[in-house]
C-alpha cells in the first residue's frame, strides 16, 4: 500500500480491530453508542480524518496550480503559495494526528478485551482456590493430611416441621 491514504490505513486498523466492514460499523456506532464507546470514538475520529483528507486534497491542488511548470508566480502569488504550502503541512498533521487516535483507539480495544480474558482467568481461578480452601480442617489433622469429605445427605437434626 505505497499509496495508501491515512484513511484507508484508518479503514483496514478499524476493520483489522472490529472484524466487519466500515459500512456495517458506521451503523453499528449511531444506532448502538453505547453498547461500544471505543467504536463510536474511532468512527468519530474517522469522520474527522475525512474532513482533514479532503482538506489535503485541495491544498494540494492549489499548492500545484500556483507552482504549475512553466508558471512564472507573480509577487503576490508568493504569500498564496507560502499560505496554501502553511495549510497543507497543518492538513497533514492534523491527519497524522487523527490517525494515531485511531490507532490509540485500536489499542485500548485491544488492551481492554485481553484484560477482560485475563479478569475472567483470574476469577475462575479465585473462585476455585475459594472452593478448595473453604473446607475447614479438623483440629486433630496435622496439615499434610486432607480434611474428610463434606457429609451429602441431610442433617440428621433437619426435621420437616408441618
Amino acid at each position: 500500500m505505497p499509496d495508501a491514504t491515512p484513511l484507508d490505513h484508518a479503514d483496514a486498523m478499524i476493520e483489522r480491530a472490529w472484524g466487519l466492514p466500515i459500512a456495517e460499523l458506521e451503523k453499528a456506532a449511531v444506532r448502538r453508542p453505547v453498547e461500544d464507546p471505543l467504536l463510536r470514538a474511532a468512527m468519530h475520529s474517522r469522520s474527522s480524518l475525512i474532513i482533514v483528507s479532503n482538506s489535503v486534497a485541495v491544498h494540494q491542488d492549489r499548492l500545484h496550480a500556483l507552482t504549475r511548470p512553466g508558471h512564472v508566480p507573480a509577487f503576490y502569488d508568493l504569500d498564496r503559495i507560502t499560505d496554501s504550502a502553511i495549510a497543507l503541512r497543518t492538513a497533514y498533521a492534523e491527519s497524522n494526528t487523527a490517525l494515531q487516535t485511531i490507532r490509540h483507539i485500536v489499542e485500548a480495544r485491544e488492551t481492554a478485551l485481553t484484560s477482560e480474558d485475563r479478569a475472567a482467568v483470574d476469577h475462575r481461578q479465585e473462585a476455585a482456590t475459594a472452593r478448595s480452601t473453604r473446607t475447614p480442617r479438623p483440629l486433630g489433622l496435622p496439615a499434610g493430611h486432607p480434611a474428610p469429605p463434606a457429609a451429602t445427605g441431610p442433617h440428621a437434626s433437619a426435621v420437616n416441621r408441618r
